[in-house]
């Protein structure tokens, strides 16, 4: 199947749960919209210092924000399920493995999430407020800190997902074992670039906390795929 083919039949498997899926996006991020005065106080539980806003619209739209954040975070599962089911109809895989890569794909974006709301973030946010002092006092607005504790969740849980792709593309034949371990040195610039982007402030703090455990992910990419030991031939016979 040529690759423009696979393209137009991942699009075309996707775009058939996209309405669906933004439905109950909305209806969920509504939801939770009465439940955000709870949801921000557990999310600020690392910040000792207290929110200001300095727009009439600020916390209305902070509670918005972390409201689609909360239903996007509960809704992980069906977006990993829709896209996995796109992504296995143009190669081939089969029912078992895509519940493989769903389940995987879940259980390493929650425990990035986790990882990064217990460990990362207090270390990041007091590492940051460190700076203060009694003539630098931290004036911290609800919009920002909102924007700065689910940019970093997300992205946490996004990068987190690195060993599943690894295996997939390993699968269906794109990247082999042997090109990761070739290339560890582009990866990891690659991964220099990614944490800079990603991360809410350019600091070197934060950007070594989320490049670090990327790159642990990316060795564990490939103690993966040496154990399960996929060969060339995957590619010609991605059900194998």
């Amino acid at each position: 199947m040529a690759a423009h083919i696979k393209l137009i039949t991942f699009v075309g498997e996707l775009r058939k749960s996209i309405r669906n899926l933004a439905l109950i996006l909305a209806l969920l991020t509504l939801v939770v919209f009465f439940l955000s005065p709870q949801l921000l106080q557990f999310v600020q539980q690392h910040l000792a210092n207290k929110l200001y806003f300095f727009s009439v619209a600020g916390p209305f739209l902070a509670h918005v924000k972390l409201s689609l954040f909360a239903a996007l975070y509960a809704l992980m599962p069906w977006f990993a399920t829709v896209l996995w089911r796109a992504m296995g109809k143009p190669f081939g895989v089969g029912p078992g493995q895509l519940f493989f890569f769903i389940f995987f794909t879940c259980l390493l974006f929650y425990v990035g999430t986790i990882f990064c709301y217990f460990i990362t973030l207090p270390f990041g946010i007091k590492f940051l407020l460190g700076f203060g002092s009694e003539e630098l006092k931290p004036v911290i607005s609800i919009g920002k800190f909102v924007n700065f504790v689910t940019i970093f969740i997300l992205a946490f849980g996004t990068i987190f997902e690195l060993p599943i792709f690894m295996v997939f593309s390993a699968k269906v034949g794109v990247f082999s074992r042997t090109f990761f371990e070739k290339n560890r040195r582009y990866a990891l610039l690659l991964i220099a670039i990614l944490s800079a982007l990603l991360t809410p402030t350019p600091d070197i703090v934060n950007m070594l906390l989320m490049g670090g455990p990327l790159y642990l992910l990316y060795e564990s990419g490939i103690v993966i795929l040496k154990v399960l030991r996929f060969k060339p031939a995957d590619s010609s016979s991605p059900q194998a």
